[in-house]
């Protein structure tokens, strides 16, 4: 059974730092690159934040407003995906998911970890 279990999530003030983690399983990690999207409201789509390739060798940052601030890392030996957040503004508030996308096409989600950025 595939599952994705994001945690990390939490109420941080402005300029404080979080780091979320996914923890995989049920199917072959190290194969599948992994990103993090976020919805800040429900009515809205979910962003691309950033990406990192199977191997880890190559990651992305996508919104331009965290690009500096947000770090995406994995450790395969370990079935992890992470985001490291720094300097966190309230427009970071947003419940955040991870994802996996592999070459067969598939993707999966996870349910997803609420940041709450306020003082």
């Amino acid at each position: 059974q595939v599952q994705l279990v994001e945690s990390g999530g939490d109420l941080v003030q402005p300029g404080g730092s979080l780091r979320l983690s996914c923890a995989a399983s049920g199917f072959l990690f190290s194969a599948y690159a992994m990103s993090w999207y976020r919805q800040q409201d429900p009515g809205k789509e979910r962003e691309l934040v950033a990406s990192i390739r199977s191997d880890g060798g190559v990651s992305t940052v996508y919104v331009d407003s965290v690009k500096g601030r947000f770090i995406i890392s994995r450790d395969n030996a370990k079935n992890m995906l992470y985001l490291q957040m720094f300097s966190l503004k309230p427009e970071d508030t947003a419940k955040y998911y991870c994802n996996a996308f592999g070459s067969d096409l598939r993707s999966y989600w996870g349910q997803g970890t609420q940041v709450t950025v306020s003082s």
